[in-house]
């Protein structure tokens, strides 16, 4: 009997002990909640900052391509600015323009699907019609380094090969970056 009261009290010491333990590993974890900053994921969050290229790797990179450039320094703000030679096309109203509504409509889609593929290609930076009822219908800047190059990809516009356009193109200079305003 004894030695029953003694196995109930040492278990009951043991359970106490336990209780308070337990006690104050909860109260330690409620602290270290509370004083937790918010976790962070593990996941670097990179912030890119894009490439700067200077004006003289431009150049050289343009150059390397094929097209003309010159640079000079601009006497206000003491940059260097880069000039690029570009190609306008003209797109002039050409001789064939009998073609019905319904033709002309369907021309007319494919002559935009043909700009948005140069511009999607890179070939052409700018493309768009006059407001007037002129001769001279709309312009196209080609970004590429020949005249020959520019006049190869105007060509071959559907407007121009079914004769409803026709092309005049000239080199013209732009700096190089600047956006229009």
């Amino acid at each position: 009997m004894i030695r029953k009261l003694l196995v109930i009290i040492v278990i009951g010491i043991t359970i106490m002990a336990c209780k308070d333990e337990t006690k104050a590993s909860m109260n330690d974890i409620k602290d270290d909640i509370e004083n937790t900053k918010p976790a962070v994921d593990s996941i670097i969050e990179v912030i890119e900052t894009p490439i700067t290229k200077s004006t003289k790797q431009i150049k050289e990179e343009l150059t390397s391509k094929g097209f003309k450039t010159f640079d000079y320094i601009d006497d206000k703000t003491q940059d260097t600015i880069l000039m690029q030679q570009y190609f306008i096309a003209f797109l002039k109203r050409g001789p064939i323009r009998g073609q019905n509504e319904e033709e002309a409509a369907e021309l007319q889609k494919e002559h935009l699907a043909y700009l948005a593929k140069m511009y999607d290609l890179g070939y052409a930076d700018i493309s768009g019609p006059f407001g007037d009822d002129g001769d001279i219908r709309g312009i196209t800047i080609y970004n590429v380094p020949t005249q020959k190059m520019a006049d190869s990809l105007a060509n071959a516009d559907p407007m121009v090969k079914a004769g409803r356009l026709e092309i005049e193109i000239h080199p013209w200079w732009a700096a190089k970056g600047f956006p229009l305003r």
